[in-house]
């Protein structure tokens, strides 16, 4: 039971991880150029994509867990913690800078503006409802903070303070970005952390591709017509996956250490889901109204940042800026990042890796810049 203690607060730090490739260093302004061209952008997922809910939201995990609410949490952009999962912009953060938009208010903020965009993602979330890994013995308070369904929910109940009648919503929708995920991950962070084994989580994924599908099936429902999906991360490079789930088997990592086995879950997930976000794609774009679905690879840059970081600029790969100088990695559990005796590296754009289970500013600018012109996202999101 101790050790299921500590791997509830594991689950909070890793929750899902994303996959990329090479991108341009620099993002150009607003659209390419040109004017604004969506007038919004609504965003569901996890801690990869997580604007502050969890901290809204303090009632859903336990505050001691909240490590990212402390310093040096947000200290590249913002100055201070923000709740963010990084040292300074996420992803999505850049996406909407780049689409001329404002970075996107966390959806459980009361009183807040939603009309040009709204964030429901939230640390822990996972793609499966909470009562299925109920069922299947993974009912642990930390994976109920906001599963895919339940963000679908808070969405809705934001629909009238966003775009009022229905009609008017679809009209909204149809000129809104919407990000659905990275989600899957903390579905395998559940399984993994808890006692499954990688074959036994594998088993899963079917269910956990068809539950996301079907969340972008329920969005182009209420109007919207242009969204993307985001894969999983290559895990099995993070400190956190490396430092809590090791292997005895020398076989079992890559020629960098990565673990293998646990890359070749993300692999399978990633295979899955383009799969079947081909079939939507071919299905809506024929549809009336039509509607483009893109998928956003999320593993092969981060991958090859991870094992090649001097092609991007940056001095070290897997190892985490921020921690308290412990192992291989620079990661301990109970001393990880935000706790005492933790601290981050002097220069966190150095850094692929920033507290062991996310990725630094500096990466999540790479990986914006290559969703929105390509190559990482089928089709560009400028395109």
């Amino acid at each position: 039971m101790a050790r299921r203690g500590a791997l509830a607060g594991v689950g909070l730090l890793a929750c899902c991880l994303c996959w990329c490739v090479v991108v341009q260093p620099a993002l150009a302004t607003c659209a390419g150029g040109g004017g604004r061209r969506y007038d919004a952008m609504f965003v569901f997922g996890d801690s990869l994509a997580d604007t502050g809910n969890i901290c809204v939201n303090k009632s859903a995990a336990a505050t001691l867990l909240l490590t990212f609410a402390q310093p040096p949490y947000g200290m590249t952009y913002f100055g201070h913690p923000t709740c963010r999962c990084s040292d300074g912009r996420l992803v999505v953060d850049f996406l909407a800078e780049e689409l001329g938009l404002p970075l996107l208010p966390p959806s459980k903020r009361s009183g807040g503006d939603f009309r040009r965009g709204a964030n429901m993602a939230i640390v822990g979330a996972t793609a499966l409802d909470f009562d299925f890994l109920k069922s299947i013995g993974l009912g642990y308070p930390i994976w109920n903070n906001g599963a895919m369904n339940v963000q679908l929910q808070w969405f809705r109940r934001l629909l009238p303070s966003i775009c009022g009648a229905p009609q008017s919503c679809r009209a909204h929708l149809s000129k809104s970005l919407f990000v659905f995920g990275s989600l899957g991950g903390n579905d395998y962070n559940a399984m993994l952390f808890f006692g499954f084994t990688v074959d036994q989580a594998k088993n899963y994924t079917p269910k956990i591709v068809d539950a996301i599908a079907t969340g972008v099936e329920k969005l182009v429902a209420m109007g919207a017509a242009e969204i993307v999906v985001p894969g999983v991360m290559p895990v099995g490079c993070f400190p956190v996956y490396l430092a809590i789930l090791p292997s005895s088997n020398k076989a079992d990592y890559d020629e960098l250490g990565c673990l293998r086995p646990l890359n070749a879950l993300s692999v399978y997930h990633n295979a899955l889901l383009q799969s079947r976000i081909a079939g939507l794609q071919a299905r809506y774009i024929r549809s009336s109204p039509p509607a483009r679905i893109m998928y956003a690879d999320y593993y092969t840059l981060v991958a090859q940042m991870l094992h090649t970081p001097a092609r991007f600029g940056f001095r070290s790969g897997i190892t985490a800026c921020c921690g308290a100088g412990g192992g291989e990695y620079n990661y301990e559990f109970d001393a990880r990042c935000g706790m005492k005796g933790a601290a981050a590296c002097p220069v966190p754009s150095s850094h692929v890796c920033w507290d062991g289970a996310h990725t630094t500013e500096a990466a999540n600018r790479l990986i914006a810049g290559g969703w929105l012109r390509g190559p990482y996202c089928h089709p560009p999101i400028l395109h």
